[in-house]
């Protein structure tokens, strides 16, 4: 493994049967970075992650975690790692304390060492008011940050979060992206796989979107959305049948490649500056009806429907149902 770097993969692959769910991808996570893995469901996300941190044997090419290869050290790698997943797995007969406690001891830490562990991990993920309950009476969110807790008894250098916050409200989503930025923040390596594009957004500095198996773009997020182009104007007529006589009107306002779907124009746009004025200029001596006009601002969501095909779907299933069925 390169200097300065916590995760490499060199064509990774894994077949499951005749579904080939990865087809050789190759990533470089930096330490200290926060990677986001996007892709759609049964895009291979959770078999990367799987493979990456020892839980599934490649069939071909390498990989290797905080320096270790993950086939011939997956100890080491085991010793060097954190791991969350789409699900909280704790103990809901024990309490939130019980939980972080046991699996201090599991990591050979000692009694004392342990409890101490607990507390502080109570106190950074705001449960210390809930410690002595039983996990059965935590809401979902509460659950998945006592989850992210216990990936971090350890104080793994390398963390991997699988759709953390699938299935939970706003703002506990919220609540555990400050959670994953303030352990970016302390030099924790980050790789998180997710469908909520804002969440990759918000939380990512590198971006590698995979499908069927491939990666198919990579780059800051900034940098995937700027290879869907700058702004849009995007407007909604009044009545149908109309966007002919729109995009003539828009013609020297916009870089072509103008967009028409029922009663939406979207049009790449020349220069910013004052361009809603002038489009209802030019759109009102047309004759032609306004319902709403913006300036849209390239999204990941734009990125993510023009590399699949398709926009994200937000399911609980992911890739491991994809697996189970080829298994």
């Amino acid at each position: 493994m390169s200097v300065g770097v916590a995760i490499e993969s060199h064509d990774l692959r894994k077949s499951y049967g005749e579904l080939e769910a990865l087809a050789g991808i190759d990533l470089h996570v930096e330490v200290g970075a926060v990677f986001g893995l996007l892709g759609p469901n049964g895009a291979g996300k959770t078999t990367a992650v799987r493979i990456l941190t020892t839980l599934l044997q490649p069939d071909g090419g390498t990989a290797s975690v905080a320096g270790f290869d993950v086939v011939r050290e997956a100890r080491r790698v085991r010793e060097s790692i954190g791991l969350a997943g789409q699900y909280a797995a704790v103990d809901e007969n024990l309490t939130g304390s019980e939980n972080l406690e046991m699996v201090g001891r599991l990591y050979h830490l000692g009694r004392r060492a342990s409890r101490e562990r607990s507390r502080e991990l109570l106190a950074t993920f705001d449960l210390e008011d809930a410690g002595d309950r039983l996990v059965r009476t935590y809401s979902g969110g509460m659950r998945r940050r006592l989850d992210l807790g216990a990936a971090l008894v350890a104080r793994p250098p390398v963390l991997f979060l699988d759709e953390p916050t699938t299935g939970l409200d706003l703002p506990s989503r919220i609540a555990l992206w400050e959670s994953i930025e303030a352990l970016a923040t302390g030099g924790t390596t980050v790789l998180l796989t997710t469908q909520y594009l804002d969440e990759a957004d918000q939380l990512a500095t590198e971006i590698a979107v995979i499908d069927h198996g491939s990666v198919i773009a990579e780059g800051s997020p900034e940098e995937l959305k700027a290879r869907v182009g700058g702004d849009r104007l995007e407007v909604r007529l009044e009545e149908p049948g109309r966007g002919p006589a729109a995009v003539a009107a828009l013609d020297s306002l916009t870089d072509g490649g103008v967009d028409v779907e029922d009663c939406v124009v979207r049009a790449p746009l020349r220069h910013r500056g004052g361009a809603i004025a002038e489009a209802v200029r030019r759109l009102d001596r047309a004759g032609v009806g306004i319902a709403d006009i913006a300036i849209r601002t390239p999204t990941l969501d734009d990125v993510f429907l023009i590399l699949t095909g398709h926009a994200a779907i937000h399911e609980d299933s992911g890739d491991a149902a994809e697996e189970e069925r080829a298994a």
